[in-house]
C-alpha cells in the first residue's frame, strides 16, 4: 500500500522520517507542489538534514549510518530512502488537482495546516481537504485540528477527530473518510486528563484549565514585521528568537471532540510560545470534589493514577517519572504523547462555601429559609500537574504515524 503525504513542513518532514524508518508503506509520494531548490538534489539534502533532530541517517541507524537517500531521478522526482521508493510530485498545490489516482496513493496524510475545514467541497477555489478523495485517494488524514467556516451546520457525518489511544475506537473505516489527528497539544492534554476521568469520573472534575509552554512554529516571525491588512493577533508578527509571546490554542475544543466527558467540565486552555525550536509543557490545574479534608486527594494519589494508568492502558504512550527534565530532555523522546513530571504534582484542599440561596435555582426565599442549612461547604483539591511533549516528532508526529497505521490496516 502506499502513502500520499501532501506537504514538506516540519510535519510533513518528520512524517516521512517516521514512514521510512517504520516501513509499512510499500512506496510513498510527496507533493510538495512546487519545485524545490535547484533539483532534487536540493529536496533530498533537506530531508537529510534536521537543525533539530540531526541527520535522518543517524536517527535511522545510530553513529555508523552512512547517507541513507539514494538512486535520484530528477526527471522522474524519485530517489529510494533507505530502501524505501520515494517519488515527490512537484506541481498542483491544490489538492484536487494532485495526481493521487494516477500513482494509485488511496490514503493521504495532509501536514500542509491550509485545508483544515471538512465542511469544504473539493472544487473551492483555495483548495479544499476533500479536494484529496476528488483527486481519487479514499481517505485522508489531517495533522491538524479542524476548523469550521460554518460552526452552525456542524461536522459532516464522514469526519472524526481521534487522539490515538484515546478514542481510536471512534473511528469506523465504513464511515469516516475525513479525519482530523487533533494537536500535538491536545494528543499530550488528552494523555494527561484521561487517566483523571477514569479514576475520578466526570462529576467530580469540577472545573480545569490548562497552559502550554509552547515551542515556536513556522507561523512566527523570525523578526518583526508590520501585521497583514485585518490582522487580529498583532503578536504573531513580533521576532519569535527573543520574546514570549501570548497566543491562542484550540485544544479546549478539540479535547471535547476526542473526550465527549470534558463538554460537561468548564475548561479553559491558554497558549504561551517561546524561543524553543521543540519541547512544549503543560500546566493542568484540576478542581476536584474531595471527600473530606481528613480523607483528601492528596499528589501521592495524582501521582499514583498516573503511575498505575502509565504501566497499563496507556502504556507506551504515557510515561510517568519522577526526574527532573528540562525541555531538551524530552526532545525525540520515542512514543510518548505525555511525560509526566511527577515530582512538580502539587495539590491543596479547602472547603468552598457555597449558598444555596444562589446555587440552587428554582427555589424561593421561604424555601430557602426553611432548608435546615442556608450554606453547606464542600472540601475542594486543586491539583496541578505538568505534562511535557515534544510538540514535532517525538510526541506528535510519532502519534499520527500509529493512527495513519491503524487506518490503513482497516483499508486492507
Amino acid at each position: 500500500m502506499k502513502l500520499g503525504i501532501n506537504g514538506l513542513g516540519r510535519i510533513g518532514k518528520l512524517t516521512l522520517w517516521h514512514h521510512v524508518a517504520r516501513k509499512y508503506f510499500s512506496e510513498i509520494v510527496v507533493n510538495t507542489g512546487r519545485e524545490v531548490g535547484r533539483s532534487l538534489e536540493d529536496l533530498a539534502s533537506y530531508i537529510e538534514k534536521d537543525s533539530t533532530y540531526g541527520h535522518l541517517s543517524t536517527y535511522l541507524h545510530g553513529y555508523r549510518g552512512g547517507r541513507v537517500i539514494e538512486n535520484l531521478n530528477d526527471k522522474e522526482g524519485t530517489m529510494t530512502i533507505d530502501g524505501v521508493p520515494v517519488k515527490v510530485l512537484r506541481e498542483a498545490r491544490n489538492p484536487k488537482e494532485i495526481k493521487w489516482k494516477e500513482e494509485g496513493v488511496r490514503l493521504v496524510v495532509d501536514t500542509t495546516g491550509v485545508f483544515r475545514d471538512p465542511q469544504a467541497e473539493p472544487d473551492d477555489p483555495k483548495g479544499a481537504l476533500r479536494g484529496h478523495l476528488a483527486a481519487g485517494a479514499e481517505k485522508v488524514i489531517l495533522s491538524a485540528p479542524f476548523k469550521l467556516k460554518d460552526k452552525e451546520k456542524g461536522f459532516p457525518e464522514d469526519s472524526v477527530t481521534v487522539v490515538y489511544g484515546i478514542n481510536t475506537e471512534d473511528y469506523r473505516p465504513e464511515k469516516h473518510r475525513v479525519i482530523s489527528a487533533a494537536s500535538c497539544t491536545t494528543t499530550c492534554l488528552s494523555y494527561m486528563v484521561k487517566p483523571l476521568l477514569d479514576h475520578f469520573g466526570a462529576d467530580r472534575i469540577l472545573s480545569a484549565s490548562m497552559v502550554t509552554v509552547h515551542a515556536v512554529t513556522n507561523s512566527q516571525s523570525v523578526l518583526d514585521r508590520p501585521p497583514k491588512s485585518g490582522a487580529k493577533d498583532l503578536r504573531k508578527t513580533r521576532s519569535i528568537f527573543n520574546n514570549i509571546i501570548l497566543t491562542t490554542t484550540g485544544a479546549a475544543e478539540a479535547l471535547a471532540l476526542v473526550i465527549p466527558e470534558m463538554k460537561r467540565i468548564g475548561f479553559m486552555a491558554e497558549s504561551v510560545r517561546v524561543p524553543t525550536v521543540t519541547g512544549s509543557l503543560i500546566v493542568l490545574v484540576v478542581n476536584l470534589q474531595d471527600e473530606s479534608l481528613e480523607n483528601r486527594i492528596t499528589r501521592e494519589v495524582i501521582n499514583g493514577i498516573y503511575e498505575k494508568a502509565a504501566e497499563g492502558p496507556y502504556k507506551p504512550y504515557l510515561v510517568f517519572t519522577m526526574k527532573q527534565n528540562v525541555s531538551t530532555d524530552i526532545i525525540g523522546y520515542p512514543q510518548a504523547a505525555a511525560i509526566i513530571e511527577g515530582a512538580e504534582t502539587h495539590t491543596r484542599t479547602a472547603l468552598a462555601r457555597v449558598d444555596l440561596s444562589k446555587a440552587c435555582k428554582g427555589l424561593s426565599p421561604e424555601e430557602v429559609k426553611g432548608l435546615s442549612c442556608a450554606h453547606v461547604e464542600v472540601p475542594v483539591t486543586q491539583a496541578v500537574i505538568y505534562g511535557w511533549y515534544d510538540n514535532e516528532f517525538g510526541s506528535y508526529v510519532n502519534m499520527l504515524g500509529h493512527l495513519t497505521v491503524h487506518i490503513a490496516e482497516k483499508m486492507l
